[in-house]
């Protein structure tokens, strides 16, 4: 699985956490939150972003994004449940990777494409609980803005 950075291009996943290390090394003292959104664009296939943001807090932030495909994607449900596992997929790995470099006490956080208002709202109880089930803190909109803003601008 490859990651791209808008500015160092196609990455490794070690590379690309490599980046993350040094980005949080040059400022060790700052607060930050690593963020995993996953995001879905239906066209002839169902094109799936998922996006990785290291965020200094009221410093600025990077992040990296990949992309998937699908033929067909049966329900809204499924789809919601999908964007969700692949979040967890990566936010699942980027957690061992830094349990095994002693840096466990960055969390990371996964933002779902789900929020209060429209047809996701009956979805929300589900997927977060199924975030949360797996020892990761939640977010919904309009809080998910890795979802929602980062991952949704490479769906297009």
């Amino acid at each position: 699985m490859n990651f791209i950075s808008p500015t160092k291009g196609a990455l490794s996943f070690d590379r690309m956490f490599r980046d993350i290390m040094a980005y949080v090394n040059d400022d060790p003292n700052a607060t930050y939150k690593l963020i995993v959104g996953t995001d879905s664009q239906v066209r002839d296939t169902v094109h799936f972003v998922t996006a990785i943001i290291i965020h200094r807090c009221g410093k600025g932030a990077r992040y990296f994004y990949t992309r998937s495909e699908q033929d067909f994607v049966a329900s809204l449900r499924q789809k919601i449940y999908y964007e969700a596992s692949l979040s967890l997929g990566v936010g699942s790995r980027l957690a061992e990777r830094l349990a095994q470099n002693g840096c466990a006490k960055l969390d990371v956080e996964i933002h779902l494409d789900v929020g209060l208002h429209g047809e996701t709202r009956e979805l929300i109880r589900e997927v977060v609980g199924m975030i949360v089930g797996s020892g990761f803190d939640a977010k919904i909109k309009p809080d998910s803005y890795g979802a929602s803003k980062v991952a949704d601008k490479h769906t297009k």
